[in-house]
């Protein structure tokens, strides 16, 4: 299998931000559950450059303000941090751990087909969006943007199998969140 096709099987667990201090860490903006977990000395993490992935061993880690400042194996210079700087942190599908029914990642949900209970196309989940109150799927169709809450009450089915979620929105809901791209 290429690197590339390694690649897009994988999930994202975060991005380097930037580099921090002068022996190679690294903060990391998290995108997972668990970053306890998924960022603990001695947990594997890959980066695309060009197109090579590598895999790279967490060696320490401690958390400031939520986010994660890492050392990679064999990263021990501001340069060569440096060079890492923006680069997406993924991790083998079979790596992420199973959720609660009713729980769902990010990358389950990019890419859902989203339709009302009546069978209209509302568009495809291109993002989620956090927030006060409830998380957002952030739905593409045909230049538009459609904001929908992702609470059970207007999400009445989400089937990551089929790649499909069924939305029951009150009236005039997708109307208000609709925006021209």
């Amino acid at each position: 299998m290429a690197d590339t096709d390694k690649w897009d099987e994988m999930v994202s667990v975060g991005r380097i931000a930037r580099p921090h201090g002068n022996r190679g860490r690294v903060i990391v903006d998290p995108d997972s559950d668990f970053i306890e977990e998924r960022f603990a000395p001695g947990k594997a993490v890959f980066i695309r450059q060009g197109s090579k992935v590598t895999a790279y061993c967490i060696e320490d880690v401690r958390f400031h303000r939520g986010r994660p400042i890492i050392g990679l194996d064999g990263v021990v210079s501001i340069s060569m941090a440096e060079v890492l700087a923006s680069a997406e942190l993924r991790v083998p599908r079979i790596d992420v751990a199973a959720l609660p029914p009713g729980q769902y990642y990010r990358h389950e949900l990019i890419g859902c087909r989203v339709e009302t209970v009546e069978g209209d196309h509302l568009g495809v989940v291109t993002d989620i969006e956090e927030g006060e109150g409830a998380e957002r799927l952030i739905l593409c169709n045909d230049g538009n943007e459609v904001q929908i809450p992702l609470v059970d009450a207007i999400c009445v089915l989400v089937d990551v199998a089929a790649r499909r979620i069924e939305v029951d929105p009150p009236d005039g809901l997708v109307e208000l969140n609709r925006t021209s791209a």
